[in-house]
This record gives C-alpha cells, sequence and structure tokens, in this order.
C-alpha cells in the first residue's frame, strides 16, 4: 500500500515517514532540548553561539512535527532551574532571543498553521517578554493544526506546588476544605498541561539519560527516547527516527500484553 509523503518533506524525511505507521503516531511529543553549551564548547565558542544554533533546530523540529500531522509538541525552553542558577548575562541572552524568535518565527508557525501555547511561571518573566509571547500566541490562537507548548521558567515540582495550592484555593472559595476530596483527575485539571494528552514519546538530546524536572507527573507512561544528538544539529529526520523507534515498542501501562498485542491493565 503506496503511502502518501506529507508535502515539504525532504528527502531523507519521506524516506523515514513511509516507514512510519501515520494511524499511530504519538498524540503529543515533549523535547529536553539538551546540548547547546556542549555543542558550542566544542566548536570553541561562547555558550550563547549553541543557544542561537538551537532555534534552527527548533524550526526544523516543528515545521516537520506539524507537516507529519502531530498532534501537539511541547519544548522544554528555560527552567526554573535555568532562571535561578545561569549567569545573568546568559538568562538576559535568553530572554533577547526568545523574543527575536516570536517575532522572526510567527510567518512559519502561521503558515504551518500551528497554535502556540506556554507552560510555566511566565508570570516571573520580564514584562516585555510577556507581552512578546502574548502578542505571538494571540495571533496564533484561531489556527487548527498542531499545538506548539513552550515550557518556559518551567519546572514539574514548581508546577504540582501550584496546582495544589490552586486545588486548596478553589476549595475556600467553594465552602472550605471540609469536603475537599484530592484524587489524580482533580490534580491533573488544575496542572498547567490540562488542556493537553499526556506525552506518549519523551525525546532527550545529547545523550543524557534524565528527565531534569520535565512533565514529571504527565510522563509517567512516556516512552522515553535519547539521542546523542546536540540539540542544534536535531533536525526533523531525528524526530521521525524517534517516532519509528517508538512505533516498535509494545506499550502495556503496567499491564501484561494480550496474544493480540493489545495491553491488559
Amino acid at each position: 500500500m503506496h503511502t502518501q509523503v506529507p508535502e515539504g518533506l525532504d528527502r531523507r524525511e519521506a524516506e523515514l515517514y513511509v516507514k512510519l505507521d501515520p494511524k499511530r503516531l504519538p498524540r503529543h511529543i515533549a523535547i529536553i532540548m539538551d546540548g547547546n553549551g556542549r555543542w558550542a564548547r566544542k566548536r570553541h565558542m561562547p555558550r550563547v553561539a549553541g543557544h542561537r544554533a538551537g532555534v534552527a533546530a527548533v524550526r526544523s523540529t516543528v515545521e516537520t512535527a506539524a507537516r507529519i500531522g502531530v498532534p501537539a509538541l511541547t519544548l522544554y525552553a528555560f527552567s526554573v532551574e535555568n532562571w535561578k542558577l545561569r549567569p545573568r548575562s546568559e538568562t538576559e541572552f535568553l530572554m533577547g532571543l526568545l523574543r527575536r524568535y516570536l517575532k522572526k518565527e510567527l510567518p512559519t508557525l502561521q503558515r504551518s498553521n500551528v497554535r502556540l501555547e506556554y507552560i510555566g511561571r511566565k508570570q516571573e518573566l520580564p514584562q516585555d517578554v510577556q507581552e512578546r509571547m502574548g502578542w505571538a500566541r494571540d495571533a496564533t490562537a484561531e489556527n487548527s493544526g498542531m499545538r506548539l507548548t513552550l515550557a518556559l521558567n518551567y519546572g514539574a515540582r514548581s508546577e504540582l506546588v501550584d496546582a495544589v495550592n490552586d486545588i486548596v484555593r478553589v476549595a475556600i472559595s467553594n465552602g472550605g476544605l471540609e469536603h475537599l476530596r484530592v484524587d489524580e483527575h482533580l490534580i491533573q485539571q488544575h496542572l498547567y498541561t490540562r488542556h493537553l494528552p499526556d506525552p506518549d514519546l519523551l525525546i532527550r538530546t545529547s545523550g543524557e539519560m534524565r528527565l531534569s524536572n520535565f512533565l514529571l507527573w504527565q510522563a509517567a507512561y512516556a516512552e522515553i527516547y535519547v539521542t546523542p544528538t546536540l540539540w542544534p544539529e536535531f533536525r526533523g529526520r531525528h524526530l521521525l527516527e524517534a517516532i519509528l523507534e517508538y512505533q516498535k515498542r509494545e506499550r502495556r501501562y503496567g499491564g501484561l500484553l494480550e496474544p493480540d498485542g493489545s495491553s491488559a491493565h
């Protein structure tokens, strides 16, 4: 059976795409974009050069994901720890890079029918950055294609703290804590990602084997794919290679695999 290759894929991407089952694409892919500093260091360049080079990786990955019909893509762009522990000169550069990215890439997002959203403690970012973020989000709000979420000043533990505080606040405003019953569904409804499905596939670049405080609740049953490729070198073909690997795996969600290949919980 001939597979229809989406428009815009290059030759290598097309070769990989025809090996995929388009009906079994991950509903949500999350990526820990790691290796910018190492990429720059290997080239005897400042760290900020790696961050700048990483923008091309974002563009290629977003465009390819949108072209093949991935419903949701979340990129770990800037963590709470980055904000606290990185030199101020680097964080200021990253904020400037984000402002420029949102302005420069908006036409590409529009052309790809991508809807832009954010998760994290956005209110702690500089005011001019927040304004540019709101402008780009509003400009893409009517798009009906892939939902691109940038995790900015994000930490999974901070997200859980914020969710608990939000649950308590809502309970107090609705008559007090006496009748509050907390379960997984309630917590899920107060997470930053409450409008997204949990990630099916979590990709980490640069070969590091850790989650780095990213989507700890949501990634409970995500398939994890680690590639040694440094983020500035990551492209659409690498995304397709990760999806191919994902489609080879048996997802059991803690259950046993039935003879027909389905999962029994």
